[in-house]
């Protein structure tokens, strides 16, 4: 028995201006000092009040938001009293209004110790609004938290079914003057998500079509909206794309290249969605190399993309190379060296990269389950830029 979880969506143009439909007494908005900046917290309260609501900001989370962040951001919530949790702004500001929701509901928690198994019993104070300004992290559409433990220098995977937020609001025009390397970043990351929500070890037919879609979506617009951010048509696509990757990797997991992702960015601060799209094809050829616990996919995606596939093997790097140029285009490094990573730095944390990779909750979903060593292995062809024999 599995379940398949989704918010309300409301997307498209105009999409934000649903909020001046909800009902409610008080909003708590969970963002950052650059959507203040940008005058987008201003959209969403002038419609929120609108609505009658009484609104605070709280603007205080930081890119990789911390373990200690997220508790700030409750304890705050907790003067307040909201029954809406507002979350404004790309992945970090998404995860820590999931966190800051869960905590204000429960405060006897801690963030660290938000999981799947332990029943939190959430809405009896607050629902969660969650509105992404980028087109990348899916956050809007699942349940996970990511939020980093800066004493030990990794992310940590949490989350409950419980704290998928109760409405996305998915609007273009959030999106409409991303930077190029922004765009190429959360792009990537949608199709690292989408990827390896179709291949994960927990795939499965709910989520296959939202995963299918929105790697189409990616390799079609993600161009577009890299070459020219006032392309509207190319934003709209690769917002939406975000959103469904979300819907089907939350449902079915992501695999190594989030693992590996997610070590590399906990110790070097690198952007998510550069990190985990870097490593997507080295997961991608290690994975299809085998042995699998189950047939890996590879060539359906090739073949739904129109790349060669005859075999199982051919599709696989049929999809390496397309994924390749896609990085090319938009300008994303595609080696740990490339990157700015000396191989220095690279030998002195690897042992560590290894270990935080090893123990990160995505390892256990993927296909191929890498030893440390072979994580080790990994983590040196990828600086080098060498095609995976192992």
């Amino acid at each position: 028995m599995w379940f398949f979880n989704t918010p309300e969506i409301i997307f498209g143009p105009g999409a934000l201006d649903y909020l001046e439909e909800i009902q409610g007494q008080r909003a708590f908005i969970v963002t950052d000092a650059n959507m203040e900046a940008l005058g987008f917290v201003d959209l969403v309260r002038q419609r929120l009040q609108k609505a009658g609501l009484t609104c605070q900001v709280w603007a205080e989370v930081e890119p990789d938001p911390a373990l200690q962040t997220v508790q700030r951001g409750a304890q705050a919530a907790l003067a307040f009293q909201p029954d809406w949790i507002v979350g404004l702004g790309g992945g970090s500001c998404l995860d820590a209004a999931k966190g800051v929701w869960v905590l204000y509901e429960r405060p006897d928690l801690t963030p660290d110790g938000i999981n799947p198994i332990e029943r939190l019993g959430l809405r009896r104070k607050a629902r969660l609004i969650a509105i992404p300004t980028t087109s990348g992290t899916g956050s809007e559409a699942t349940w996970a938290i990511v939020l980093t433990d800066s004493a030990e220098q990794r992310k940590l995977g949490l989350g409950s079914r419980e704290n998928l937020p109760d409405m996305a609001i998915v609007d273009p025009l959030f999106a409409a003057n991303l930077p190029p390397r922004l765009t190429a970043d959360t792009g990537l990351d949608a199709l690292t998500h989408a990827v390896e929500g179709y291949t994960s070890s927990w795939a499965n037919d709910f989520c296959d079509g939202p995963c299918l879609k929105a790697i189409e979506l990616v390799f079609r617009y993600l161009p577009r909206a890299y070459a020219d951010g006032s392309d509207a048509e190319a934003r709209e696509k690769m917002h939406n794309a975000a959103t469904l990757a979300g819907m089907g990797f939350g449902n079915s997991m992501v695999a190594l290249a989030h693992s590996m992702g997610h070590a590399l960015g906990g110790l070097f601060h690198t952007p998510h969605g550069r990190a985990v799209s870097l490593f997507l094809p080295y997961a991608i050829e290690f994975i299809a190399r085998g042995p699998t616990m189950m047939p890996t996919r590879y060539g359906e995606i090739a073949r739904f993309l129109g790349l060669p596939a005859a075999t199982e093997e051919q599709g696989a790097a049929s999809l390496v190379t397309a994924i390749r140029e896609l990085m090319r285009q938009v300008g994303q490094p595609l080696t740990l060296q490339e990157l700015g990573l000396s191989g220095e730095e690279l030998e002195a944390n690897l042992e560590m990269l290894a270990t935080n990779a090893e123990l990160d909750v995505y390892t256990v979903t993927s296909l191929r389950v890498p030893t440390h060593e072979e994580i080790i292995r990994l983590y040196r062809y990828a600086y080098e830029g060498k095609a995976v024999d192992f």
